[in-house]
């Protein structure tokens, strides 16, 4: 028989965990936000990526510094609970849940549009399938998403590593095509705010290994490192793979790529590794995808747990220790998505989403005592600030679907209190 209360296994290792977070993020940054990005910055770009990796630093310690507390699932919805109050919390996972489901229909259309280039409908029907496979995996148990993802990273850093050596010995890059220091600055603050602002959507993976914090083993220890950990790696690889392109391809044609990779590797004179950025393109999706499907099924499972979503969704399935009804409610809304919206324009509605998320983060951590204090406090209100600052950039279509669906989410919420109080 199920059970709604019953608990999640740990059973994932700081190895896990980090390659989690890798998942999340690789896939959804390197193949589908530079091109937004330089056409919001130009080769300013660069500097927006410096900035996102810095809010998402913040960010990152604040959450290791949290779930070391709070090793539950739910991330910054049970944080902001705890540290903040109810509305608090619910503000924060109903963004992660709407912004991080807009990205699951968004990472299952460029999976789709990697591995299948024939018509639109074709295209949808592979996004489907790709969904209702991984969540059947999800299905089965966390460690076999863990084992998975590893495969999906390893594929996805070798088809990176191609892609940048068929750069670099292709003989068309060059320095000239980043137009000198004076490009940096072509796109203006709001230009390059607004790129840092699209570019962190590639940073929030490592928000899943928080919202998995029920599943990890020893977490005080292996939460705040793995966190830490995967961040780095993933701004190494994107600061690598930022430059490649750009000396590749040049700001206008990168800003002007359905996929900016493939420019890349054509402008070079490397366009025998099409075949190869496909493939990676194709994989890392489809990590990404995995690890939101698993990332959104705990927040949503903590949520029902405190009737913030319907108590249905808490079930844990009693052999594979999963939110299984959470899991499989997910799977059905991203393929109505997937099959009724071309949500490849996203990035910027879950960006709002995911900002306002950590903007929680930052304010819960920087409530916490001082014998709960991995980082300073200087971090948590720049982070905060940087979040805020963020949300306001990102183009005006993301803010105003934004507003409305956490109008919506707040709406429905306070009616739900009058029926059943907390």
């Amino acid at each position: 028989m199920n059970s709604p209360t019953q608990g999640l296994a740990r059973r994932l290792g700081t190895t896990d965990a980090v390659v989690i977070g890798l998942g999340s993020m690789i896939g959804a940054g390197v193949f589908a936000v530079f091109g937004p990005a330089t056409r919001a910055a130009g080769t300013g770009m660069l500097i927006g990526l410096v900035i996102a990796a810095v809010i998402a630093y913040c960010n990152a310690t604040a959450s290791a510094q949290l779930a070391a507390v709070y090793p539950t699932s739910g991330g910054t919805y049970i944080y902001g609970r705890e540290r903040l109050g109810h509305w608090w919390g619910f503000t924060a996972g109903w963004g992660f849940v709407i912004g991080k489901t807009a990205s699951c229909a968004a990472m299952a259309l460029t999976f789709a549009s990697y591995a299948v280039p024939g018509p639109w409908w074709a295209q949808r029907l592979v996004a489907v399938a790709g969904v209702l496979a991984l969540a059947a995996l999800n299905y089965r148990g966390v460690t076999k998403t863990a084992f998975l993802t590893r495969i999906l990273v390893g594929l996805t850093l070798l088809a990176l590593a191609t892609v940048v050596v068929g750069i670099a010995v292709g003989g068309q890059a060059s320095s000239a095509h980043l137009g000198g220091w004076a490009a940096l600055g072509q796109g203006g603050v709001y230009g390059t705010l607004q790129a840092a602002g699209l570019l962190f959507f590639a940073f929030a993976g490592y928000a899943r290994i928080a919202t998995m914090g029920e599943e990890v083993a020893d977490p005080q220890r292996t939460i705040p490192r793995a966190i830490t950990t995967a961040l780095a790696v993933a701004v190494v690889i994107y600061l690598v793979i930022g430059v490649a392109v750009l000396l590749a391809a040049g700001p206008d044609r990168l800003a002007a790529a359905v996929a900016p990779l493939s420019e890349a590797v054509q402008s070079a004179g490397a366009g025998g590794l099409e075949p190869v950025v496909r493939i990676g393109g194709a994989v890392a999706s489809l990590g990404a995808l995995l690890a939101l499907i698993a990332g959104i099924g705990r927040t949503s499972l903590a949520m029902a747990r405190h009737h913030d979503l319907p108590n249905w969704l808490a079930t844990v399935h009693p052999r594979f220790k999963v939110p299984h009804h959470a899991e499989t409610a997910l799977a059905v809304v991203v393929s109505i998505l997937v099959m009724t919206l071309d949500l490849r324009s996203v990035i910027g509605f879950s960006s709002f989403g995911v900002l306002v998320y950590y903007a929680i983060a930052n304010a819960s951590a920087f409530t916490q005592p001082t014998d709960q204090r991995r980082w300073p406090r200087w971090l948590n209100i720049l982070g905060a600030f940087g979040c805020a600052v963020l949300v306001v950039t990102l183009p005006w279509q993301a803010v105003v679907a934004g507003l409305v669906m956490f109008a919506v989410g707040l709406t429905g919420r306070l009616i739900a209190r009058k029926v059943r109080p907390d």
